[in-house]
């Protein structure tokens, strides 16, 4: 940097000439950067002119341009939310509707006439409500969750089917803050499938394909590949890398390779003829006699730990102790089936009925989980087929909407071992909640009836329903269901089997006459009686017990063949959708079906009450996203006051410094000007 000298006068003039332009130089660099800060209206054109100043400004033009994409999303979300309510409104008055319709076609005034009548306008109603879960918005089909590309609601045979995804799509509005744009599976009108949860552990054995990333591991938190050391015999340390081991099997071959050249360098033996191998769940090691072999984890590493190689105490890998700690497998689509310890035996064929349709499904030749799905999947019946969250057996899901009595049911076929049974899909077991039947109503029954003329408790009124066996005498076995009676299947035939053996005791009839039980072809309770009996077995009801009804036992049939008396399964599998009820409706209405046009109703009045609750959620979603807006908008205006303050110029300051400098460069001119026209004349006296 030039200096001005102290004095002078005693400089040389080309000393003072080179102080002068310096000077000169200065004041046009600031006239220079105050005349850019004019034109441009900023008052740092380059870092260098404020590191602090550019740095606060370059964090504040990052949250303006974050600001200005959070306001997109924000009108984005807007928009959709908008489009959610508007077609959930339509659907509200659309269900209103059709619940009107339900009140008074309810009532004993109205005529079979004037029910068809109305059974045509449901059917409009249908189709208004397809258009309505059709619907797009800024973000697609606002219905169907994560898949917006396609209608989530399709007609499929006499029925409708769900598509969807159950999650919403989220938008995001600031870190702290998701909204979801669309509604998924779970809506009232787009309802998630109903399922067959799949009751059987299906317990997939360790294989050497197995996946290292599809192992809980021995600690239950999956497995964390590294590096690893063993000793044999508590001889020194060996290092093992497991990095890059994608199944059980490359870890097999990896400690294998190294056990081996342990060997070799040493020139001893370790391992036996069994080598390295999978023993259940765990890896097991077949050594020589008085061999041990013991794992560590490297360098604070938990690779052995999860590999279940290792434990908290330790142990060593011996004779005595061959295996390590379990890995339990989680099942996957590529888990073979004869390693299903849960299934024991070869597959056989199951049946599905859905829809009014039936197929049977040959999963003889599955090898794996992934063949059973496809083989269930493909027969075009409107189920699907998941594995559960816990990743332990399967779900049947039944994505159709379609009329009572239609529902979604899987059987045994008769000679195939109990598949559906095994693999846990069957869905009218011993465990079948009794509250699963008839669409969740449950069953009811008559219990703690008084006598009308003692106005005393009399057990004879409390009997459900009676059922008459076949024999020359035409036996009858009354009933009598208790509140203990209903927790299940298996709790409800062993308590008909009860009342029947105590009434068969009393008329001298053999215990075997008579059994309630389930079959292994074919759902719903079946009633078997002797083969010698001639006549056929039935059931009526007692006491206007609705019981035998929705137990299915009235509108079963007897088969001759087997002397058995076969109930309808009441367990069957439904969508409760919108589509589910407004179809009930059109069919009771057809069918001049009083109960069931009762029944739909009360189904359209939840579904009204679902739509309340989802747009006040959804009204909730568009709160939020208006006072974000505001928020935002609040944020946006402060952060441009900020940057403005930072970065643009003071006009006035700027102004003012400009006239100063404009006569401090004049100035420095004549001074300059002055200086080089003096010589040694000026100074002589």
């Amino acid at each position: 940097m030039a200096t001005t000298p102290i004095n002078l006068s005693r400089a040389p003039n080309l000393l003072m000439m080179q102080s002068a332009l310096a000077s000169i130089n200065r004041t046009n660099l600031a006239l220079f950067r105050v005349q850019q800060q004019l034109s441009t209206g900023l008052a740092i054109a380059t870092p260098s002119d404020d590191p602090v100043k550019a740095a606060a400004i370059g964090v504040v033009d990052d949250r303006i341009d974050r600001s200005v994409q959070v306001k997109r999303n924000l009108a984005h979300a807007a928009s959709s939310l908008a489009t959610v309510d508007s077609a959930l409104e339509e659907a509200t008055n659309l269900v209103s509707e059709a619940r009107s319709i339900a009140l008074t076609q309810g009532a004993i005034t109205s005529s079979p006439v004037e029910r068809q009548q109305q059974a045509v306008i449901i059917d409009q109603i249908l189709q208004s409500m397809l258009n309505t879960a059709s619907r797009k918005g800024a973000a697609g089909y606002v219905f169907g969750g994560t898949i917006t590309s396609r209608p989530p609601v399709e007609g499929f045979g006499a029925g409708f089917r769900f598509s969807g995804e159950s999650s919403g799509l989220l938008t995001d509005l600031d870190s702290n803050l998701s909204i979801p744009i669309t509604l998924g599976g779970g809506n009232p009108i787009a309802s998630r499938s109903a399922r067959v949860r799949g009751s059987v552990d299906l317990n997939p054995r360790l294989t050497a394909d197995t996946r290292l990333a599809d192992l809980r591991g021995a600690r239950g938190l999956g497995i964390t590949l590294g590096s690893i050391e063993f000793s044999v015999n508590g001889g020194p340390p060996q290092t093992l890398d497991l990095t890059g081991a994608d199944t059980a099997g490359d870890v097999l071959t990896k400690i294998t390779n190294a056990i081996r050249q342990y060997e070799t360098d040493h020139s001893t033996s370790v391992l036996g003829s069994g080598g390295v191998s999978i023993s259940d769940e765990a890896f097991a090691l077949d050594l020589t006699p008085s061999t041990t072999v013991q794992f560590f984890d490297a360098q604070n590493g938990v690779t052995a730990l999860d590999l279940g190689l290792a434990a908290s105490p330790p142990f060593q890998f011996s004779n005595a102790q061959p295996s390590g700690a379990a890995l339990d497998p989680k099942l996957t689509w590529r888990s073979p089936i004869s390693a299903l310890a849960g299934v024991t035996g070869a597959l056989g064929s199951i049946r599905i009925n859905n829809l009014g349709r039936t197929a049977t499904i040959d999963l003889s030749s599955a090898q794996t989980l992934e063949d059973v799905k496809n083989a269930i999947e493909s027969a075009n019946l409107g189920v699907r087929v998941a594995i559960n969250a816990e990743a332990t057996g399967i779900d049947v899901l039944n994505d159709i909407s379609g009329a009572r009595g239609q529902g979604m049911s899987i059987e045994e076929v008769a000679g195939n071992d109990t598949t559906a049974t095994r693999l846990g899909i069957r869905s009218f077991t011993a465990a079948t909640s009794l509250q699963d039947f008839n669409d969740g109503r449950g069953v009811s029954i008559v219990h703690g009836a008084v006598n009308p003329v003692t106005g005393l408790p009399d057990p004879t009124l409390d009997a459900d329903f009676i059922i008459t066996l076949g024999d020359p005498a035409q036996t009858t076995l009354s009933i009598d269901l208790r509140p203990q009676d209903m927790t299940n299947v298996q709790t409800l035939l062993d308590r008909i089997n009860s009342e029947a053996q105590t009434q068969l005791t009393a008329a001298g009839m053999p215990l075997t006459a008579f059994e309630a039980r389930l079959s292994d072809a074919g759902n719903g309770i079946h009633l078997a009686q002797d083969s010698t009996f001639p006549g056929v077995l039935s059931v009526a009801p007692r006491n206007n017990s609705p019981a035998a009804e929705q137990l299915g036992l009235l509108s079963g049939s007897y088969d001759a063949t087997t002397h058995t008396f076969v109930g309808v399964d009441r367990a069957t599998v439904r969508v409760d959708s919108v589509f589910t009820h407004l179809i009930d409706l059109r069919e009771a209405l057809r069918a001049n079906d009083v109960s069931g046009i009762t029944l739909a109703g009360e189904g359209l009045e939840r579904t009204l009450s679902s739509l309340a609750e989802t747009r006040g959620l959804v009204g909730g979603f568009a709160q939020r996203v208006d006072a974000a807006t505001v928020r935002e908008e609040d944020r946006s205006v402060l952060d441009q006051r900020v940057r403005s303050e930072l970065a643009d110029v003071d006009f006035a300051e700027a102004s003012t410094r400009f006239t100063l400098l404009q006569t401090q460069l004049q100035a420095a001119l004549r001074v300059a000007g002055a200086n080089q026209q003096q010589s040694l004349l000026d100074f002589l006296g």
